[in-house]
């Protein structure tokens, strides 16, 4: 079984949104054998991934950095899109951080980085904004050798 990760931006720019779901679903969906999709079901990237990897056939493996994940969610919508997700989940793995912060986003990051053996990255190849954004991640599963397969529109910029 092939394992896939992503990383990703939560603030995808509307006019990016359809020529990154497009890449994605190349890589998700243009694969041999089975498929496990790896993703800690974030707004944006995360939860755009998630839902193509599983519309492709894919079993999905959420990682939960938080005991308090869910208060994360900025609105009712974008907790319904997570909760949905995550129900549709073959396996969950939580991490043992009560609380949601920069050090718990890493090591969900990173336990996807090193449990997958290769990582998408939505990501606009700029810097991470805080400890554990898309750019540490990157760099982190490099660092271990693993391949990165970016995913942007040129040009694109973020919030």
């Amino acid at each position: 079984m092939k394992r896939i990760g992503v990383t990703g931006h939560r603030d995808i720019p509307p006019d990016a949104v359809e020529e990154i779901r497009d890449r994605l679903r190349a890589v998700l969906c243009d694969h041999d054998g089975s498929l496990e999709a790896l993703s800690s079901l974030a707004t944006g990237a995360d939860q755009l991934f998630a839902s193509i990897a599983l519309d492709c056939g894919a079993s999905l493996t959420v990682v939960i950095p938080s005991g308090d994940y869910e208060r994360g969610f900025a609105n009712a919508a974008e907790l319904d899109r997570y909760r949905g997700l995550k129900r549709r989940a073959s396996q969950e793995v939580a991490l043992d951080y009560p609380h949601s912060t920069d050090e718990a986003y890493y090591a969900a990051g990173a336990y996807i980085a090193d449990h997958c053996d290769r990582l998408v990255a939505v990501w606009d190849g700029l810097p991470a904004r805080g400890l554990g954004g898309t750019g540490d991640i990157v760099q982190y599963a490099r660092g271990l050798g693993r391949p990165v397969t970016v995913v942007w529109r040129d040009g694109a910029r973020r919030a």
